[in-house]
């Protein structure tokens, strides 16, 4: 395949990663009118690790074997699905699904603030620390704390609190999970089934158990935000960054604010505010700064191969102490293309 077509493919993957990312919002939003928070979070770890268990036994994978492997895959499950997911619907019981998609695009800026705070990263750029103030203070004007209040106030805590969490897993994954054996997709449809026994779990005490009314919008919902928004992207996501590294899979994520604003007008009739615009704006501006000026001391990603972490990886790779081979570490891989994949960001 020539150079053209290949940068037109990688093009179209990553548009169609953008549009699946952005539009979790949308299909969260409509899944919320008849499931719960915790209904919608089990669903779509339920029904999106069934879709992963049979691509792993299509492809002729097997689940990880090694306990400390699937301790490490507990950690990760809760920290970038079950506690993200389910504060996310919370979150859009009372925020918009456009502005919950900006306010996702501040786990960069957490990566980076955690790294900080734990100190994998010192004496940042002065440009790396703009952007992270102004991340920051993008976050802070979509807050508006001097309007939020009530239940908006807390549903834009949720959603922000849900992009923390990615940062924290991210961190994890990156030092416990990824380039250890074990092939990427057999890790996605680990995680997300552990993220699935997880939520089943806290049923009983989170709504979980509610009536709930199976509508045909809220039925279609429920499963596009499962079988496309939370198992293909994950798969997706890992091709990208094995064919074209972590700067080209960085892509998406300036593109998910865009889509989710856009659905959100255009589906479910919500208004474009000036201040989510120019929260938006600042928010960008910030996560784009930190791209621009890397850690001091870290090793620039390549541009293309199976060595690249994802983007929100990249600032904070060395929070958390690489785990040991052990007896029961991680298993080898089924096939060389897959055990080459890295384990990818979690989805809204």
């Amino acid at each position: 395949m020539d150079r053209g077509a290949s940068s037109l493919r990688g093009v179209a993957r990553v548009v169609v990663l953008a549009l699946l990312w952005g539009s979790t919002f949308l299909w969260i939003d409509l899944a919320l009118r008849g499931l719960s928070p915790l209904q919608v979070t089990f669903a779509r770890c339920a029904v999106g690790s069934l879709v992963l268990l049979a691509a792993c036994r299509f492809a002729g994978h097997r689940l990880p074997r090694g306990r400390g492997t699937w301790r490490h895959l507990v950690v990760a499950a809760f920290f970038c699905n079950a506690l993200p997911f389910a504060l996310f619907s919370l979150g859009q019981q009372t925020v918009d699904s456009g502005m919950a998609g900006v306010l996702n695009a501040t786990t960069p800026l957490w990566t980076i603030a955690l790294a900080l705070v734990l100190g994998a990263e010192r004496a940042p750029h002065a440009g790396r620390s703009v952007g992270l103030l102004l991340g920051f203070a993008g976050t802070v004007v979509l807050f508006a704390p001097w309007q939020a209040t009530g239940a908006a106030g807390w549903g834009t805590l949720a959603i922000l609190g849900a992009a923390a969490s990615y940062a924290v897993a991210f961190t994890y994954m990156g030092r416990t999970l990824v380039r250890r054996g074990t092939p990427t997709l057999s890790l996605s449809a680990a995680q997300l089934l552990a993220a699935a026994g997880l939520t089943a779990t806290a049923m009983p005490l989170g709504g979980g158990l509610a009536p709930f009314d199976p509508t045909p919008t809220v039925v279609v919902a429920a499963l596009v935000l499962a079988v496309l928004c939370t198992a293909l992207t994950f798969h997706l996501t890992y091709r990208i960054i094995n064919d074209e590294g972590a700067t080209n899979a960085a892509v998406v994520g300036y593109l998910l604010p865009v889509v989710s604003v856009l659905l959100g007008v255009a589906v479910l009739g919500e208004q474009l505010h000036p201040r989510l615009l120019i929260g938006m704006a600042v928010v960008l501006v910030g996560v784009a700064l930190t791209r621009r000026f890397p850690a001091r001391g870290a090793t620039p990603p390549a541009e293309a191969g199976a060595g690249d972490l994802p983007a929100a990886e990249d600032a904070a790779a060395a929070v958390v102490p690489a785990a040991p081979d052990g007896p029961d570490g991680p298993d080898a891989p089924d096939s060389p293309s897959d055990g080459a994949l890295l384990s990818g960001r979690g989805t809204p």
